[in-house]
């Protein structure tokens, strides 16, 4: 029975270290995902941008040049991550113990700014031709089949990439599927405003360029501050941190728990929380198996946690710490048997345990069971007691015997 009992364990240890490790895929193949889909959405990036700008110019519709640069700023991103990607693959070293992950957030800002700048241009060229009607363009029809062609593939190009993002986890790639959106919706705008100007409404166009802006310079400052929020480690949710502390609490042993923090680094979550035990007086390995259990099933059951640190707390010392100028082991220990060293039992005394609570320290000695009070209830038989009552910061002696 305690072999089958053995291997069980062994086997559900592996199981546990199995599901870890498993969390995050593998770093070198989440790259070849990430410059997979990349890679297409450049080629396809550069053949709109350049067929765009070549029948804008040729067709006089301004909104189509600007839909042609919102293309090629596509490609700048596409290049921006690649570049990220292959440097934030990499695992962590001895300069980047928590990987490099923070290549992605640091690219995603890039992107988010770069469409800002990208809007920035195409409104304001936009407004100066409103404001000179002798400057406005009146396009032709084959505008509009070219701009139907880069929602079409747009389109696909956004659904393939959030489809790998969600599949590797990549903030980065969320944002380049937005930018490949964006693009798609700027070209229904362009749709809209050859057609007006077709049916004689020439400043359609120039307006149709102007929503093109605001659409591209909203979803860049989306990307911005969400990337940036993560750069200052901006927390977790408040309905995703209630989920961490429910998973906690529901683990044997127990108590409560403070100071759960959370930080994300490149779609990861990282977390650190200090929990308090049922029984403060536990086994430092028991202690241990708690804190591991804890971390365990935090990485296994809460989305896209990766590492957790658990603290152990006797008791709660978020608002007071009572024990944190209390003499250390070894200088307890030295006043104890000072004090012990005339005892009879002192050469029988074992193991002696330290218990830091509430501001003071309670010691446990064991002796062997020989000296166990034979002549009923007795108060300190043995002197160990009333040999410490001058040491103010014990609050108890407690005597186990020993078979």
């Amino acid at each position: 029975m305690g072999k089958l009992l053995n291997v069980s364990l062994m086997n559900r240890e592996a199981s546990i270290v199995g599901d870890v490790d498993n969390v995050v895929m593998d770093t070198s193949t989440r790259y070849r995902e990430v410059r997979k889909v990349t890679l297409v959405g450049s080629a396809i990036d550069l053949l709109l941008g350049v067929l765009k700008l070549t029948v804008g110019s040729l067709a006089s519709s301004q909104a189509l040049i600007a839909d042609g640069v919102h293309s090629l700023s596509d490609l700048a991103t596409d290049i921006m991550v690649l570049i990220a990607a292959k440097h934030s693959h990499h695992g962590a070293d001895a300069d980047h113990p928590y990987g490099h992950e923070r290549f992605e957030t640091a690219a995603t800002v890039g992107l988010g700014v770069s469409l800002i700048i990208v809007a920035i241009g195409i409104a304001s060229d936009s407004l100066h031709r409103l404001l000179n009607p002798e400057r406005l363009l009146q396009p032709e029809w084959i505008a509009l089949a070219v701009a139907g062609l880069s929602v079409v593939c747009k389109e696909a190009i956004y659904h393939y990439t959030m489809h790998v993002a969600r599949k590797v986890r990549s903030a980065m790639l969320r944002a380049n599927a937005w930018h490949s959106r964006s693009d798609a919706l700027s070209s229904i705008a362009v749709i809209v405003g050859v057609t007006g100007a077709l049916l004689g409404y020439k400043f359609v166009d120039t307006i149709a360029a102007i929503v093109v802006s605001i659409m591209v310079g909203h979803v860049g400052w989306r990307l911005t501050s969400t990337s940036l929020q993560e750069l200052v480690d901006t927390g977790l949710e408040a309905d995703q941190v209630k989920k961490l502390r429910d998973i906690i609490l529901s683990i044997d042993g127990v108590d409560t728990l403070h100071l759960l923090r959370t930080r994300q680094l490149g779609g990861r979550t990282f977390a650190d929380v200090h929990i308090i035990l049922n029984d403060p007086r536990v086994s430092v390995s028991e202690g241990h198996q708690i804190s591991e259990t804890v971390r365990t099933k935090l990485i296994r059951h809460a989305d896209d946690v990766v590492d957790v640190t658990v603290h152990i707390d006797p008791e709660d010392d978020e608002a007071n710490v009572p024990n944190k100028l209390l003499p250390l082991r070894n200088i307890v220990l030295a006043e104890l048997e000072q004090r012990w060293a005339v005892l009879p039992v002192f050469e029988h005394i074992g193991a002696t345990r330290l218990h830091y609570l509430a501001g003071r320290i309670e010691v446990e000695v064991q002796l062997p069971i020989e000296w166990a009070s034979s002549g009923g209830p007795s108060v300190d038989p043995h002197g160990i007691e009333s040999a410490l009552s001058d040491l103010n910061y014990l609050s108890a002696v407690t005597v186990l015997y020993r078979i």
